[in-house]
């Protein structure tokens, strides 16, 4: 069993936060991460039916990365913190409301 840090269950707390969705590839990114970090292997999930797009490029995410060599849950985990803070800097509603303050005071 894989132990889980409390740093990467806060995180995964602050994605609900988020009041902007952020890119696909971002959340490719998350998704790949996530499950790495959870200790699942991609070798074991039955592939992505013809239809099923979305899953073929979640799994396909998740293969790359275990592919650049993050396979440990721990080394993902901390990679998943580390994203998760990136984007909370652009779509948490602090993030969102100091975009706006900016444009305003541009005009």
């Amino acid at each position: 069993m894989v132990e889980i840090s409390p740093e990467f269950v806060k995180a995964q707390e602050a994605t609900n936060k988020f009041v902007e969705k952020p890119t696909n590839e971002e959340l490719l990114e998350l998704y790949a991460l996530y499950k790495v970090g959870n200790g699942e292997d991609v070798t074991k999930q039955k592939p992505a039916s013809l239809l099923d797009v979305k899953k073929k490029y979640k799994l396909q995410a998740w293969k790359d990365l275990v592919a650049r060599g993050i396979s440990t849950p721990e080394k993902a985990q901390q990679l998943y913190v580390e994203k998760v803070e990136e984007l909370n800097g652009k779509y948490s509603a602090e993030a969102i409301e100091k975009k706006k303050k900016q444009a305003e005071e541009s005009k």
